[in-house]
């Protein structure tokens, strides 16, 4: 019996070992992931993960738009990779990743952003002046907000920021300019926006001859002689940026005190302009030259408003490149310059341009050059005949390629115009340069008639005022050679007398009206001919001869 119990003890014990064996062999199922969530950008991704199992393990996808490489593995460390589509839906969307492995999952959450959605059906509305109300269709996936750009375009009220349709009231154009305004409709980073363009009210008026009576060749024979009042309204920064006091009645009196009837105003506009959309000019601008206008209507001269070289922007650029660009603010700044002044009578004369030339080449133009410049001319007249009333009648001044007398009188076509007789030719003269305006080591201080002058107005003469278009010499003059001294400086003054003289007898008898230039200053290299503050005479002797010219 004892034997018996000894062996059923050790079989006991036996089973017992073998049994806490068989429970240590077993392997507890490990997995981990090195993500649970994911948040993906609408545009997908290419993004890496990893999973770590002691078991065999296998990855599933909820969504066909998420792939995994690869889709199973061994035991150990595995990296993944995860390949997320672009979303282009205007939802959101979530997929799950499931990771299994000896029974256990683990779900790996994919969050992928939508694509914003904004469309408008209409980019741009054209508008007339009255007040209107414009509705744009919009599709759009979110909130959105709106931005106006101007204070004319108001947005009506809506029920939620995701309406298809909004309602603008834009008021009415009480200007006779166009005006551009834009609405803008943004989601997050997309942006739509509409261009709003209303038209201006109709600026012309009927045609008004009341006071418009003379043409070109009757206006030309009350103008005597003229003068400039150089480097003064024409400066871009101010009028009095470059020395001269602001112009006034004294100033205007003494220069028809002098025997002058007519006033040439080189005048700045692009400085002046307050709105690069529509190109309105500032009102006190306007105001400003209005007044030196009037100074010279209460001493019944003849005006001649230009725009002057204003910056280059018209000056600089007789290119085909240019061209559209250059006229559609031609005809805009002259539009509203003839319509601020359409009630003056025929003392008033506009002059489309000044000297336009290829910036910094002065060798024979070419038919580009030719053709560009004439088209600036051409706007110019269109601009100031579509205003009417006395514009329609108005007596108007256009200009030759870079005003040269030559190139006039070998390439310069008249430009047309729907009212006969009522235009006027441009030409300048500062021949020879040497003499007249040269201030370097090629200067020359004297000058002797060499039948030059007479040559160059005989052509004016032959091309235009021969055929009924009167001419005007713009700009011309010799500077002060102050440096000079003694018998040098006597001999530089004759001349300067001399030419001033010659110029105004030849202009007389080819029938062309002058303008002497003048910039106020006296200076070495200057030409003043009265004092800018009380309109006393400066350089007796060269009013002297100028008036000796025109006898």
């Amino acid at each position: 019996m004892k034997i018996n119990h000894l062996i059923s003890s050790f079989l006991i014990a036996l089973l017992v070992l073998l049994s806490c064996s068989n429970e240590s062999s077993k392997v507890e199922p490990e997995l981990v992931v090195s993500t649970n969530e994911l948040n993906i950008d609408k545009e997908g991704v290419i993004q890496s993960f990893y999973v770590k199992s002691n078991l065999d393990w296998t990855i599933s996808s909820s969504g066909d738009w998420c792939s995994i490489t690869p889709a199973s593995g061994t035991a150990g460390t595995n990296k993944i990779e995860l390949v997320v589509n672009e979303n282009t839906t205007t939802e959101k969307r979530t997929a799950e990743l499931t990771v299994t492995a000896g029974g256990i999952n683990k779900i790996i959450t994919i969050n992928q952003d939508k694509t914003d959605l904004i469309n408008i059906s209409n980019g741009q509305y054209n508008i007339e002046s009255s007040e209107q109300q414009i509705s744009v269709q919009l599709e759009t996936s979110d909130d959105f907000t709106v931005t106006i750009d101007v204070d004319w375009i108001v947005q009506n009220s809506l029920k939620a920021l995701t309406d298809s349709t909004i309602t603008f009231t834009v008021s009415e154009n009480n200007s006779y300019l166009d005006r551009v305004g834009k609405i803008s409709f943004t989601l997050n980073d997309i942006t739509e926006t509409a261009i709003v363009k209303q038209g201006g009210v109709d600026i012309s008026i009927p045609e008004d001859k009341t006071g418009m009576e003379s043409d070109a060749m009757t206006l030309a024979s009350k103008m005597i002689v003229g003068w400039n009042i150089g480097n003064t309204m024409e400066v871009p920064t101010g009028e009095t940026d470059w020395g001269n006091p602001m112009v006034n009645q004294q100033l205007i009196d003494g220069v028809k005190n002098a025997g002058f009837n007519a006033i040439r105003i080189p005048c700045a506009w692009n400085s002046y302009i307050v709105d690069e959309e529509t190109y309105k000019i500032s009102d006190e601008w306007l105001v400003r030259v209005k007044e030196v206008i009037d100074y010279c209507y209460n001493a019944d001269m003849y005006i001649v408003l230009n725009i002057h070289w204003d910056g280059g922007w018209l000056e600089n650029y007789p290119l085909y490149s240019y061209q559209e660009a250059v006229n559609e603010k031609q005809y805009a700044l002259w539009s509203q310059i003839a319509t601020y002044f359409r009630d003056y009578d025929e003392h008033l004369l506009f002059a489309g341009t000044n000297e336009v030339h290829e910036d910094g080449v002065y060798t024979t133009p070419t038919s580009e050059n030719i053709e560009v410049q004439e088209s600036y001319n051409q706007t110019f007249i269109d601009a100031v005949r579509a205003t009417g009333g006395k514009n329609a009648y108005r007596n108007l001044v256009i200009q030759t390629y870079n005003t040269n007398i030559y190139w006039g009188y070998d390439y310069h076509t008249m430009s047309t115009d729907v009212v006969e007789d009522r235009l006027f030719v441009e030409v300048h003269y500062y021949d020879p340069y040497n003499f007249c305006l040269n201030t370097g080591s090629n200067a020359e201080s004297t000058w002797e008639d060499d039948g030059q002058i007479d040559d160059a107005f005989s052509k004016v003469k032959s091309k235009y005022v021969d055929n009924g278009i009167p001419a005007i010499l713009g700009e011309y003059g010799v500077v002060i050679r102050d440096n000079l001294s003694g018998e040098a400086f006597t001999q530089a003054e004759t001349s300067r007398y001399n030419y001033y003289k010659k110029i105004n007898q030849a202009a007389k008898q080819n029938g062309i009206i002058t303008f002497a230039w003048d910039i106020g200053i006296r200076d070495n290299n200057g030409m003043k001919l009265f004092d800018r503050t009380n309109g006393e005479v400066t350089d007796v002797d060269i009013v002297e001869a100028i008036m000796s010219g025109v006898e």
